[in-house]
């Protein structure tokens, strides 16, 4: 059964869509940004709970939390990469 709208002699215009720079996918700058933020955060906040004397704020610790997770985060995307270099099948590939 023939299209009756296109006909067979149609061809696509589609062209492959190329790669995007490294710049743009790259995630370490991410993470490190994001870390020193947290960090950031936690410094400002440490400073201003510093003179009051009591408990701590739950942004404080949230902050640190922040600050925890980002560096956990980094050692994962280090030992991925690590392992990707070394081949090994079940690393993840283009983190």
């Amino acid at each position: 059964m023939t299209d009756p709208i296109n006909g067979g002699d149609v061809k696509p215009s589609l062209r492959p869509v190329p790669e995007l720079p490294a710049q743009l996918t790259a995630l370490f700058p991410i993470v490190i940004f994001g870390t020193v933020a947290w960090l950031a955060g936690f410094v400002v906040l440490a400073i201003h709970d510093w003179g009051r004397g009591g408990p701590a704020s739950v942004w404080l610790w949230t902050c640190l939390a922040g600050v925890v997770i980002s560096i956990i985060g980094m050692g994962i995307m280090t030992w991925q990469r690590a392992a990707a270099r070394r081949g090994s099948r079940s690393a993840q590939r283009g983190i």
